[in-house]
């Protein structure tokens, strides 16, 4: 079945109005009616004063700029006026072209999105029939399914502190120390590597307190703190970056021990700028470069118990955050990934 219908022609409303180039407006019709009024009431003016003596030349220069000057201005204004009123028009039929492209433009995408190629169809039709046979025979359809189950991410500890031996209790002491926290949780830790939005962000300067009293995740917070600031002195923010999403099971190698080429697509950074700048400053200034490997040193070891206590949707939440992207531009930068 073939589809005879045709497109209609592109609606153009304004902008396809053809107007005369060279006409009178009512600007143009104004103009010379106070011109004649002024050069009325000026031999008017001229005639009731009389030739009173013969003036010099200088009163015949000034005569003719008092009369000439208002007539001057007058079409000084109508020029103006006539300009902003044809940017005025010339603005609208813009609009209403662009306006009729984005309109063609998006039945073009609704009609491609209809008819679809015979080869697609064919697929489609094969994938159905699949799974009614599969369903004929008795066979289970195939599903996902974690290999673990895992409670929810506000009672599991981001990372887990290293546990004391018991066969080697610990001396006593005879400074009285404070009982240590509950490890932070996966989710509180997830938003403190983002840090607080905004100066109202109550929620994540709570979170970012809690991570800086845990002791497994202080140093990175910190690290983390420090190398965001010396990128910012650059003009270098994490919101601007939008990096390529690499999969969980790149993150598990990563945290696995795997470096180079089989861990690239965690370097989803592609500005260009900011990874020159970046780079030049890892070159000539030793502070940042000291910064710069003592963070990335604490997000692997950070990283490494992470993974372990973390979903696959847990590590792609960590890798939106700030900390997360200021570790791929970093990384790009120092070779992580080469």
């Amino acid at each position: 079945m073939t589809d005879d219908r045709k497109p209609s022609p592109l609606e153009l409303g304004l902008y396809a109005r053809e107007e005369p180039s060279h006409r009178i407006t009512g600007i143009e019709i104004a103009a010379i009616a106070l011109t004649l009024l002024w050069l009325g009431a000026v031999f008017v003016l001229n005639r009731g004063n009389g030739a009173e003596g013969e003036g010099g030349f200088a009163d015949g220069v000034l005569t003719a700029l008092a009369i000439l000057m208002p007539i001057a201005l007058i079409w000084v204004a109508a020029t103006a006026a006539r300009t902003a009123r044809g940017l005025r028009e010339e603005a609208a039929r813009l609009q209403a072209s662009i306006d009729a492209m984005r309109a063609a433009y998006v039945d073009q995408q609704q009609r491609a999105a209809l008819d679809l190629k015979p080869g697609v169809v064919e697929k489609l039709e094969e994938l159905i029939e699949g799974q009614r046979q599969a369903a004929a025979a008795g066979a289970a359809p195939a599903v996902f399914s974690s290999l673990r189950a895992l409670p929810p991410a506000e009672e599991r500890a981001a990372v887990v502190p290293a546990a004391t031996s018991p066969e080697a209790p610990q001396p006593g002491l005879a400074l009285v120390t404070p009982a240590q926290k509950d490890p932070i949780s996966v989710a509180d830790f997830i938003k403190a590597m983002n840090f607080p939005e905004n100066e109202h962000d109550k929620e994540g300067f709570r979170t970012l307190r809690r991570a800086l009293e845990d002791r497994a995740t202080e140093r990175l917070i910190r690290a983390s703190q420090d190398v965001l600031t010396l990128l910012s002195q650059d003009g270098i923010y994490m919101d601007d970056l939008r990096p390529d999403r690499a999969r969980p099971e790149v993150w598990r190698r990563f945290a696995a021990g795997e470096r180079g080429r089989a861990i690239a697509a965690l370097g989803g950074i592609h500005d260009r700028s900011s990874l020159v700048l970046a780079s030049g400053r890892m070159k000539k200034d030793p502070v940042f470069r000291d910064a710069a490997h003592h963070f990335l040193r604490h997000f692997d070891r950070t990283f490494m118990e992470f993974e372990k206590n973390a979903s696959d949707a847990e590590i792609v939440a960590l890798a939106g955050t700030r900390t997360a992207r200021a570790f791929m531009l970093l990384g790009r930068v120092a070779g992580t990934f080469d």
